[in-house]
């Protein structure tokens, strides 16, 4: 018998004891119990003073105990269903173009089906990826096709690995379970706000492309997609290096920041149209006080603390994302002469920084002028910008005291930037539109309203996070392809998805569109 319980509360520094707490709480024995796991874990800090774990297990018992479920919070246990992989028949194998978050799962999916599927992707192995990424980090020596934002396991690579999202959807659970068995922690199964950490992040990346290979998928790296061209229902893709191949099915995983690839497509008559996108700071403050800010006195207790938050202004919305706990603010650049900031954090969070996202909404009404591809020079204009600050990839900053009063601060105070190549303070005015700017002042006292010591004057803003989503989306239909039979637009360059959980997800039903062939509704 498998049943599950919920509502369960341990005290702080007490979660040892959980599985002790529930055979106090409920008549069961420990020689009862076949299985024992987390469903989901919490943390309910609603009031600092009574700050408490809540917890829901699974339990497997060895025998029928119908008397259980009387008791409050006891039910049967239904298992997730099973994610089948029919057999592929397919003579061609499937192309996928890009192995981010989208093209992992669309080609993980394929390969298990046994379509044997070519993956393309513009940048490095993430072992020599990491190698390209220190050296600009280090030496500001910019590899535009293999960066923080292109390469190997997509942008999400180097970032917090934040599995959390707002859709509600039965095979998220599939996602968590595979970054798990692929080399994650466990607790990002059953974690309210799971995060796998950038340096567990290249394990799980790694062991996804080794199952792919051991199922006969073909991978090729270092190799930009240039063109294709139609023949029939067969389209033949050609890349930079000269590698080609044919298939009826390819899968457009191009990541947010393939502006060319995007462009080229447009010209080549795939239908687009503009959306709404965000841009702003990286907003740090010390991880200590995030923390004393959201537990109070059981600060010390408990792992370090997140926020998340929104204003709505008259006429826009300002919200954190990405909000990275005891992390640093990430060189995120894809192209020479532009400043990109992202946040990252490891597994342990233990940095002295907490850093989040400060976005402004972006509609398109603010930068279309005659095409859906406006957004994406819009998005350039301003790091271009940013990057003329100081022409040497420091970027440009703020504190937030100066900022709200209309000054520069002339150098950082209790909170030190984390950004690696250093930063100019400098009104943010000269990389952000002044409604932003003016949208960001009338944002962050509100949001001190809800988190006290948002607005600390010591805290550093430092721009200009500008990729938080693709400001177009390829269109598709029903079937998921775009007006042009055969390509598949995918994810977050697609302008489907805005985190991992949502980009793998969308691969994955993508991915299972092409092979059992089944309609599933999309929002154009």
């Amino acid at each position: 018998m498998q049943i599950k319980i919920s509502n369960i509360k341990i005290p702080v520094g007490q979660q040892r004891q959980l599985r002790q707490r529930v055979l106090q709480l409920y008549p069961i024995a420990e020689q009862d119990i076949e299985e024992f796991k987390i469903l989901r874990e919490s943390i309910d800090a609603r009031k600092k003073d009574h700050i408490f774990y809540l917890y829901q297990v699974y339990i497997k018992l060895k025998e029928k105990r119908e008397d259980l479920l009387k008791h409050d919070n006891v039910s049967l246990y239904q298992a997730p269903e099973p994610i089948s992989y029919p057999q592929w028949k397919e003579e061609l194998p499937p192309v996928v173009v890009g192995f981010g978050p989208a093209g992992m799962f669309a080609a993980l999916y394929l390969a298990r089906c046994g379509a044997k599927p070519v993956i393309i992707e513009r940048g490095s192995r993430i072992e020599k990826r990491k190698e390209e990424v220190a050296e600009f980090l280090q030496h500001k020596k910019l590899n535009p096709n293999s960066n923080v934002q292109f390469g190997e396991g997509g942008a999400g690579t180097f970032s917090d690995g934040k599995l959390s999202t707002n859709i509600n959807d039965r095979y998220i659970s599939f996602i968590l379970e595979e970054f798990y068995k692929h080399g994650a922690t466990e607790d990002v199964c059953y974690a309210a706000n799971p995060h796998v950490g950038t340096d567990y992040l290249e394990k799980v990346v790694r062991n996804i492309r080794e199952e792919i290979i051991s199922l006969g998928g073909e991978f090729h790296f270092n190799t930009t997609f240039e063109d294709f061209s139609q023949e029939g229902e067969i389209i033949r893709i050609k890349c930079h290096n000269g590698f080609s191949v044919s298939s009826k099915h390819v899968l457009l995983c191009l990541g947010h920041s393939a502006r060319d690839t995007i462009k080229h497509l447009y010209a080549k008559g795939l239908r687009m149209k503009a959306k709404p996108f965000s841009m702003g700071v990286r907003i740090e403050h010390l991880q200590s006080d995030i923390n004393r800010m959201q537990y109070g006195k059981s600060a010390k207790l408990l792992p370090a603390a997140s926020y998340r938050g929104v204003v709505h202004l008259k006429d826009r919305s300002v919200y954190t994302f990405c909000m990275c706990p005891g992390g640093v603010v990430m060189a995120s650049a894809s192209e020479d002469g532009t400043i990109v900031t992202n946040g990252m954090s490891e597994k342990k969070r233990n940095k002295a920084n907490a850093n989040s996202a400060l976005l402004v909404g972006i509609n398109p009404e603010d930068y279309y002028q005659s095409s859906p591809l406006d957004g994406l020079d819009y998005q350039e204009k301003y790091e271009k910008l940013a990057f003329e600050v100081s022409r040497d990839y420091r970027a440009p900053a703020n504190l937030v005291g100066e900022f709200l009063q209309g000054k520069i601060a002339k150098g950082h105070r209790k909170v030190k930037p984390s950004y690696p190549h250093g930063v100019v303070y400098c009104d943010l005015g000269r990389c952000l539109p002044a409604y932003a700017v003016k949208a960001l002042r009338e944002a962050i006292p509100l949001f001190d309203r809800k988190l006290r010591g948002f607005n600390d004057a010591d805290a550093v803003m430092t721009g200009i996070e500008s990729r938080s989503s693709s400001p177009v989306r390829i269109l598709r239909d029903e079937g998921r392809q775009s007006n042009i039979p055969g390509l598949y637009p995918v994810g977050e360059g697609a302008g489907y998805a805005g985190g991992i959980v949502s980009a793998a997800l969308d691969g994955l039903k993508t991915a299972m569109e092409i092979v059992e062939n089944r309609k599933l509704k999309v929002d154009n």
